[in-house]
């Protein structure tokens, strides 16, 4: 059997095929797009394919008929035509500045007018584009297939700074000709993390398809369940010899890990394809989503929204426009959570047109509430895990002191970025994270508005109920006695009576001064 080589980092078609990496065949979507010539829209997470599905286009369009030998697209396609192809990647650069923008721009355009032996007339970049989409059709005689990828990442880099306004300014200039030029333009397909006002960057460009939640599309990028027994089996086998595991064990493990997003209701789940060769490759389950980098502007957003924990975690109920259209002037964090791939769908309610948006898999929940923690509260970083191994052995030994004042201790005082307003929020917030790192089921309740909510950390043997509330003035003993009794009146603990775990009651009680855990009462 010919060697076989795992497409990690790859994102040229060409290199892929002429290197023997295996290619799980997304042919046949570029084949039924290609049929029309609709410009399209596509959003997904970072690492998930985008750039190699827009540099297969390319080749495909660029008539390179050798490239597609074996592949569903060779047998579909009758007529391989050579098109005039400008593709335009905002991914090589970082845009922290409008001049870096302005530097990739350049670039991109001198790169273009050099392979079509275009002489450079203007220092306007949408004049230079302009006379770049006329000359390439008149010089090939044939219409030009337009490919951009990563559109929105000068406006994500530059989030929260004075530059992103004069970025986003920037591109809708440098992309107006595209409505103007609709005539000579044979395909357009634009690809971004997030979806940021384009129609408004894309001035003109209304009928732009976006297809990121078509259920036709949905597994255009990323591998699906039926993908990965077809193209990876000796992968599979290879890793569950490494691991001991059974074939059975292994897959129910990497679905675990690294599958479960849906971008769209009622499909077939997809993995991350990243996270997916590199655990083929190490023949290990590691976290490999976050050691690739966390997207500065997911961490920009956290820095200057709340942290709203009920937003992200225990399946957020959500109408489709509040997590489909991403706007930077609204305090809306839930789309750009859904779309840079932290939350995905998981259920859809069709009569109330209601979706639930949750982590779509453990590594993503377990990398995404780390990220919470280390911004949130006061451990310091090489102590966190230590801190939070710490806290699952005191629950394991039900040494609730033990516990409770290693929470103390990480958020003795409100961090300067949290506003006193805000406590009640960021205190159930950051209790709800360190318990829930612990690996323990946890389910939280949170009533913001209340000021109260009700945690419950469930082991194999124990039963955890804590109720969170602030002092307002009033007196601990008071507090803590009427957080116990809400426990019982309002029968949080009854759900649990017949599983004949242990049961242990625990009153939180926190400073509405800012000034952290004040103390606790337990009732076992």
């Amino acid at each position: 059997m010919a060697d076989r080589f795992l497409p990690i980092g790859i994102q040229d078609f060409k290199k892929l095929r002429n290197f023997n990496n295996i290619y799980v065949d997304k042919t046949p979507y570029i084949y039924e797009l290609a049929r029309t010539s609709t410009p399209y829209f596509l959003n997904r997470p970072r690492r998930f394919g985008k750039s190699l599905l827009l540099s297969t286009m390319e080749y495909y369009f660029r008539g390179k008929k050798d490239l597609f030998k074996g592949l569903t697209i060779e047998k579909l396609e009758k007529d391989w035509v050579e098109y005039p192809v400008i593709k335009i990647s905002f991914g090589r650069s970082s845009y922290e500045s409008h001049d870096s923008l302005l530097a990739t721009i350049d670039n991109i355009l001198d790169e273009h007018e050099s392979f079509f032996e275009l002489e450079k007339k203007s220092d306007n970049p949408s004049v230079r584009l302009d006379n770049l989409i006329h000359f390439a059709y008149e010089k090939i005689g044939k219409q030009v297939v337009i490919l951009i990828d990563e559109y929105d990442k000068p406006i994500l880099d530059a989030l929260y700074t004075e530059y992103e306004e004069q970025n986003r300014q920037e591109l809708r200039s440098f992309y107006s000709p595209l409505k103007d030029c609709d005539q000579y333009i044979r395909f357009l397909f634009i690809t971004g993390i997030t979806k940021v006002s384009h129609v408004n960057i894309f001035s003109g460009l209304n009928q732009l398809n976006d297809i990121s939640l078509t259920e036709k599309y949905s597994s255009i990028c990323g591998i699906s369940e039926s993908e990965l027994e077809q193209y990876f089996m000796p992968e599979i086998e290879a890793l569950a010899e490494r691991q001991e595991m059974s074939l059975e064990e292994t897959k129910a493990k990497l679905a675990q890990m690294y599958d479960g997003y849906h971008f769209t209701h009622d499909v077939e789940g997809v993995y991350n394809p990243f996270c997916l060769l590199k655990c083929f490759s190490d023949k290990d389950f590691g976290s490999y989503w976050f050691e690739s980098g966390t997207p500065s502007f997911l961490v920009k957003t956290l820095q200057n929204q709340p942290l709203e924990l009920t937003t992200i975690i225990n399946g957020r109920k959500a109408k489709e426009d509040q997590f489909k259209n991403y706007d930077p002037d609204s305090k809306n964090m839930l789309p750009v959570i859904y779309q840079s791939g932290y939350l995905t769908i998981k259920g859809f309610d069709k009569p109330k047109r209601i979706y639930t948006l949750d982590f779509p898999n453990r590594e993503i929940e377990d990398g995404f509430i780390n990220i919470l923690l280390k911004k949130f509260v006061t451990v310091p970083y090489d102590d966190l895990g230590l801190a939070i191994g710490n806290l699952c052995d005191a629950l394991e030994l039900h040494d609730l002191d033990q516990a409770l004042n290693i929470i103390k201790s990480a958020i003795a005082d409100l961090p300067t970025v949290v506003k006193k307003d805000m406590c009640e929020n960021y205190y159930e917030s950051v209790t709800h994270l360190m318990f829930r790192m612990t690996g323990w089921r946890v389910v939280s309740e949170l009533q913001n508005v209340c000021g109260r909510s009700d945690v419950v950390v469930a082991s194999k043997d124990s039963v955890f109920i804590f109720e969170l509330k602030m002092d307002k003035g009033r007196s601990f003993e008071e507090v803590a006695e009427e957080a116990l009794s809400q426990i019982d009146e309002n029968g949080y603990s009854q759900r649990f009576a017949v599983s004949g775990k242990a049961m242990y009651k625990v009153a939180l009680v926190f400073s509405s001064e800012g000034k952290g855990l004040l103390g606790w009462k337990v009732k076992a």
